[in-house]
């Protein structure tokens, strides 16, 4: 399971960090494991993910539900961190990206939500996928 949930968060690192336009928007090398600290401007991180068993038969497979979260560094940024989220879901939803060790059988996205943090009022987008993978 952590093979499938962990090529498949590389192959979305790739085809984000290559796509053009969300680049523009929030600059290079912006996708993050974890939160860095004290970042300035707009950056991505990956968020929860949750995976299932999805076999069939003899045919094993995974199913994961995961999240990348969209961080404004500045309050009044909201409309930025969506737009960030829309390029993301463009570039990922029903994308054909190749795993190491898998196949991915779909990608599809779930939902998106925008929030405000407690303390500061910073926004952020929190955006939902869906994908199923099978090794090869």
């Amino acid at each position: 399971m952590s093979d499938a949930v962990l090529a498949l968060r590389a192959a979305i690192q790739a085809r984000l960090a290559a796509d053009a336009p969300l680049t523009v928007l929030i600059g290079p090398d912006r996708v993050f494991d974890e939160a860095p600290r004290a970042m300035r401007g707009l950056y991505v991180v990956h968020g929860e993910v949750e995976a299932r068993d999805w076999s069939a038969g003899a045919e094993r497979g995974c199913e994961q539900e995961f999240a990348l979260v969209v961080w404004a560094a500045q309050s009044g940024s909201a409309r930025q961190a969506l737009e960030a989220a829309g390029l993301i879901v463009a570039a990922l939803d029903e994308a054909d990206l190749g795993l190491a060790g898998h196949g991915l059988v779909n990608l599809r996205w779930l939902s998106s939500r925008l929030a405000r943090e407690p303390r500061g009022g910073l926004p952020s987008v929190t955006i939902r996928f869906r994908a199923a993978t099978e090794p090869l």
